[in-house]
């Protein structure tokens, strides 16, 4: 899942973005709050991890720009600012969740997939398509039960799928999601993802809509 990661402080940045990709997420870090904002309406992001104090322009405004323009992704807002007023202002400007400085980074991952599942209309933690099952947290996948060794790449992909079932993926979207700016993808790199995953789980887990992209599909 593509994180939006919009903090200055260097430690707690770096922090974050080496510890949430160590967990599975994708992190795109910005420094500064103008370029938070642009970054957003320029790229596909699953949730955003917002703190108030940034330079260039405020948290809050910053998220009131976005949900006047129409974006919903879901914000967890990540400040010092933790006084009552702070937090009811920050929830009324349209953040989804609200936690104060200092945190755990554990919290702060699931907190990132509850808004995720939330986000997806999703209530279990985990999904499943047929007989096979992905658990986030424990980044795990079952075929019938039993356990399926994925690449780190194979199961983002498997989880992105299964967490836009019913929509169909355009390969230059799923790209983004899973590689972000920072690196250099080859031409066929989802194709060998997606065959990959076919020969380990099932030719119909995933479903090729020529000319479009890939959706999940219906296995028996």
């Amino acid at each position: 899942m593509r994180i939006l990661l919009a903090e200055d402080d260097a430690l707690i940045g770096d922090g974050l973005q080496i510890g949430l990709r160590a967990l599975g997420f994708n992190v795109d870090w910005f420094r500064d709050g103008r370029e938070a904002q642009q970054a957003l309406s320029a790229a596909a992001y699953d949730a955003v991890v917002l703190d108030l104090g940034l330079p260039g322009a405020d948290g809050l405004d910053v998220l009131a720009a976005w949900r006047r323009a129409g974006r919903s992704e879901p914000v967890l807002v990540l400040t010092a600012r933790d006084a009552l007023a702070d937090r009811v202002g920050g929830l009324d400007a349209g953040a989804d969740d609200y936690l104060a400085k200092p945190f755990a980074l554990a919290e702060v991952a699931a907190r990132l997939r509850a808004l995720i599942r939330r986000h997806h209309g999703q209530a279990s933690p985990t999904m499943s398509a047929g007989e096979v099952c992905l658990d986030p947290v424990a980044r795990k996948v079952t075929l019938a039960g039993e356990a399926v060794e994925l690449t780190a790449r194979e199961f983002e992909l498997l989880e992105l799928l299964m967490a836009s079932r019913g929509r169909v993926l355009t390969k230059e979207l799923i790209e983004e999601k899973l590689y972000g700016w920072s690196r250099d993808v080859e031409s066929n790199t989802v194709e060998v993802h997606v065959h990959h995953l076919r020969k380990k789980l099932g030719s119909a887990l995933i479903r090729t809509v020529r000319g479009v992209g890939y959706t999940l599909g219906e296995p028996a």
